[in-house]
């Protein structure tokens, strides 16, 4: 993004003024942002600072205050990572698998944007949410307030209780997965205003999986579903990852946006209860792969 003068103070620019000023800077939805800007509220002397600051490259949504995501308006803030529209097809995805009165982990959850989309859609559940970051949790917490969502702060599962093992039925974890070398190929108001560690994601992006795949099955319930957002070269990798672990998994992807979404199972228990007609399905524990 390109520098500009700063906004005269005193001056209020009109949508139109405001997107000539947001495209000439190199900003690809000009309109949008320009709208958002105008209709924030804010008074002449800070829509002055907000476009001179989205000019000079921080995200929108940390000038804002809040990012929309599946119809929710969440608020977030410097240093922490804002929710990109893609997630929204892992949310669908854990829609599809998660039942009313669920236990759901949201695992690097930032400001809680993919526990509380869930928690929209599927009534009832028993929302969990960590991260390593406290500014993130502390909006997480916010964001979250209206489902009393249990929030922790740590390295993935280290901050959970022990209480919550084997007991998830749907683990949302939407962990970095961008290659350490293709960090600096990324926007600068991702690079240079978002925490490396929710961009990062190792030498070959799945550094994060890795360590979740591992650990995640004492955590799921019988049944239970993991699901990474990965990159759309990730996605085979992170399947046989998962398969390796022992997981049924399979992956879905969504076209339109080349979002790329892949689901483990934990395999239900060899001894479990047979269902009401008196016997125990084998088709329960066949392996899927789906495409969405």
């Amino acid at each position: 993004m390109q520098h500009s003068a700063p906004t005269p103070v005193g001056t209020r620019p009109t949508e139109a003024e405001l997107t000539v000023r947001l495209r000439s800077a190199g900003c690809v939805f000009a309109e949008d942002e320009a709208r958002l800007l105008a209709g924030s509220g804010a008074t002449d002397e800070v829509l002055a600072a907000m476009l001179d600051k989205r000019l000079a490259g921080f995200p929108l949504e940390h000038i804002l205050g809040w990012v929309d995501f599946r119809g929710l308006r969440l608020e977030v803030g410097p240093g922490v990572f804002v929710p990109r529209q893609r997630s929204a097809f892992l949310v669908a995805c854990a829609v599809e698998l998660t039942a009313a009165g669920a236990t759901v982990l949201d695992l690097c959850c930032g400001c809680g944007a993919l526990g509380a989309a869930l928690a929209d859609a599927v009534g009832g559940v028993r929302l969990h949410a960590a991260d390593i970051s406290c500014a993130a949790v502390d909006l997480a917490r916010r964001n979250l307030a209206r489902w009393d969502a249990a929030l922790y702060v740590g390295n993935l599962f280290d901050p959970l209780p022990l209480t919550l093992k084997g007991s998830v039925d749907t683990l949302l974890c939407n962990s970095p997965y961008v290659p350490s070398a293709r960090v600096q190929t990324l926007p600068a108001e991702a690079r240079v205003h978002e925490p490396l560690a929710s961009l990062d994601g190792g030498r070959d992006g799945m550094a994060v999986q890795r360590r979740v795949v591992r650990e995640a099955r004492q955590w799921l319930a019988p049944g239970g579903h993991l699901l990474f957002e990965v990159g759309e070269d990730q996605e085979q990798h992170c399947v046989r990852l998962l398969e390796d672990g022992g997981y049924q998994a399979w992956s879905c992807t969504l076209e339109e946006t080349g979002a790329t979404v892949v689901v483990g199972r934990r395999p239900l228990d060899p001894h479990r209860t047979p269902g009401a007609d008196g016997r125990v399905h084998p088709g329960d524990d066949v392996h899927r792969r789906t495409t969405g």
